[in-house]
């Protein structure tokens, strides 16, 4: 089985410690097909605390300089392990939506070679992974979702970029205080989404985080990773969302098998923002 892991942090990330020396020998030592570094990097916190006035939710910035010291990193250390290990200058583009211009800055940037869009938190309003979710009803849990998967709807409008990272991140944080809404209400958005990236030659991830977490599925799941083949897709990625050395490769080979249940027959990576395609087998 050919295994990839698109969807890593190192040193350069705020929320990992993990050494980017050490992880890229860990990649080499599993042999992986392909190994990308996606270090985060949140387009409404690119630049420092003054330049956001009046910003109360999460309390970190200056991303930009972050994103700078790990993209500078990985091209230095591509060159050094050329040959010898298929290393991938990425980045984990969080929140496009709420900066734009930031956002065509960094998919402008000749260095990466694959951008990861994600959406960790909404307008106004914090990560998910801070939510004091215990102050929360039903109905204000339902309209958390709802306003996800029309912020990730406006995301694959824009589009510009390669892979759709950990749809229903939310869940991750949900789940863990016993929250755990029937998404199944936004099947139509969720497929207007998969429509868009389908027809753009845009892909999906299957972020494998949540069967070591406790959550103990992917983001998404099977059934959403079916109807994005259903709905024709065909660029499918697998992250395991590291951020230690040691978890670099986590249930890679599960994500594989769930990406050959929903029909596909190979898994992509990106190379100067252009897919590369091998087979799962």
């Amino acid at each position: 089985m050919n295994l990839i892991d698109c969807h890593t942090h190192t040193q350069f990330s705020v929320d990992s410690e993990a050494n980017i020396d050490q992880c890229i020998q860990r990649a080499a030592e599993l042999g992986l097909a392909a190994y990308a570094i996606t270090d985060h990097c949140e387009c409404n916190r690119w630049y420092s605390q003054e330049h956001y006035p009046g910003e109360t939710t999460y309390q970190y910035f200056n991303f930009g300089i972050d994103f700078e010291s790990s993209v500078s990193a990985v091209t230095e250390l591509k060159e050094r392990y050329n040959g010898k290990l298929n290393l991938i200058c990425g980045t984990e583009m969080g929140q496009a939506t709420h900066d734009l211009e930031i956002a065509e800055k960094i998919v402008s940037d000749p260095r990466l070679d694959f951008v990861l869009a994600s959406m960790h938190q909404l307008p106004k309003t914090e990560d998910f992974c801070f939510i004091d979710y215990s102050h929360c009803s039903e109905k204000d849990i339902y309209a958390l979702c709802r306003r996800y998967f029309e912020e990730i709807y406006k995301l694959c409008v824009w589009g510009k970029f390669d892979i759709l990272g950990h749809l229903t991140y939310f869940l991750r944080y949900m789940s863990k205080v016993g929250i755990n809404p029937d998404i199944s209400r936004f099947d139509d958005i969720i497929a207007d989404s998969f429509r868009l990236l389908a027809h753009s030659g845009k892909g999906i991830e299957i972020n494998t985080s949540g069967l070591r977490q406790g959550f103990g599925d992917t983001f998404p799941s099977l059934k959403y990773v079916r109807l994005f083949r259903d709905l024709g897709g065909e660029v499918i990625s697998i992250g395991s969302d590291s951020h230690t050395a040691e978890d670099i490769g986590a249930d890679v080979d599960k994500g594989a098998q769930i990406a050959a249940a929903a029909g596909f027959t190979r898994l992509c990576y990106f190379k100067e923002r252009k897919p590369q395609f091998i087979s799962i087998i």
